[in-house]
């Protein structure tokens, strides 16, 4: 994540200019509110655990079929057989590896 994309999370008007995602060069502009380093920090830090948290549903979403492909399956051979499609993405990328 960037120092960019957690500034604007934390305040999605801000107005700024940041040289080489360096947190430590940070032009705040139109009178926007400075936030400080830590709060940045933090928020970077959140996002990269949500981020890394839903790798499965990025891994998932590359391997399920096409919806046009899903909806094929359907009508040509049911609901259930679909469903058996999908659970084996779904059991390959579980949404909690233990």
């Amino acid at each position: 994540m960037t120092v960019e994309q957690a500034i604007l999370r934390i305040n999605p008007d801000a107005k700024i200019s940041i040289i080489n995602n360096d947190i430590d060069r940070i032009t705040w502009l139109d009178g926007t509110t400075p936030i400080s380093k830590a709060d940045i920090e933090a928020k970077v830090t959140e996002l990269e655990t949500a981020y890394d948290n839903n790798k499965y549903q990025r891994d998932r979403a590359k391997e399920y079929p096409s919806i046009a492909d899903q909806l094929d399956d359907i009508y040509h051979n049911g609901i259930d057989a679909w469903k058996a499609t999908i659970k084996t993405t779904k059991d390959k990328y579980p949404k909690w590896v233990k």
